[in-house]
């Protein structure tokens, strides 16, 4: 898929990531349409990128369905915008888990149902879904989060297969530890010891590169995190013995704390 002149939409583009996001697809010859809740950052950046600004908040579930008839034809969607859901499933209250599950996982199936169709129509276009090494291996006190980055996994995994004989690519994006901006940069949570983190332009720079080669996964962390997804995907018992030496159990509850602060 070649950017240059391509329409892209980008979901999410008032977050950091997905600023960087932004920046990247349009340095490539991006046409860009971003949309996110935030106007007041949403529009001067698609102005700053000659792109449109389509505001619209994912929770709803009529805007999803607005939004991509407002972005019009599009030949590569971004889906990268995601609600924090860290923390004991206890805490939360039904609503926030229905907003959880609406933002993280259908409202990007929903637009990739949406656009897909037309993509397969014409027989070009790439569907990218931003998700996060949370989507191979499960940690504790994550248990909404991982099931929404689960389940994207799986989704983008047989979408892939039913979209090839049309020409359209489906690629997934997985984050580690992202310094700078995002979930995890906003929580101020510390890290385990000996885990080391990616830039948002790192996420931007593997996206670019999962569209323009049509790669069926990307993951942006170091190798430590990448073997620990390896391993939390062929031997979960083991993966999670490992997280409590590693003191993981206190970032997730420092990280849980950090976004219910701000929920």
């Amino acid at each position: 898929m070649h950017l240059r002149g391509a329409k892209v939409l980008v979901t999410g583009a008032t977050g950091g990531i997905g600023q960087a996001l932004a920046v990247a697809l349009a340095a490539r010859g991006g046409e860009v349409v971003l949309t996110g809740r935030r106007t007041d950052k949403l529009e001067p950046l698609a102005e700053k990128l000659g792109g449109r600004a389509v505001p619209a908040d994912l929770a709803d579930r009529g805007a999803v369905e607005q939004l991509l008839d407002a972005a019009g034809e599009i030949d590569v969607l971004v889906a990268n915008a995601a609600l924090p859901a860290t923390g004991l499933l206890a805490d939360f209250s039904i609503g926030e888990i229905d907003r959880a599950l609406d933002v993280n996982l259908r409202a990007p199936i929903v637009m990739a149902k949406l656009a897909g169709e037309r993509m397969a129509a014409r027989r070009r276009g790439h569907l990218v879904f931003i998700s996060s090494l949370s989507g191979k291996t499960a940690s504790g006190q994550a248990s909404l989060y991982n099931a929404t980055k689960f389940g994207m996994r799986g989704f983008a995994l047989a979408l892939r297969e039913d979209m090839r004989p049309h020409g359209v690519g489906v690629s997934t994006v997985f984050p580690g530890f992202i310094r700078d901006a995002g979930m995890f940069a906003d929580s101020g949570a510390p890290l385990p010891r000996g885990v080391g983190t990616r830039s948002p332009e790192d996420v931007a720079r593997a996206t670019v590169r999962a569209i323009e080669k049509n790669l069926a996964e990307v993951d942006v962390a170091p190798l430590n995190l990448r073997l620990a997804a390896l391993i939390g995907s062929t031997a979960p018992g083991l993966s999670a013995a490992v997280q409590r030496r590693l003191g993981a159990d206190k970032t997730s509850e420092q990280l849980a704390k950090g976004q219910r602060d701000k929920r």
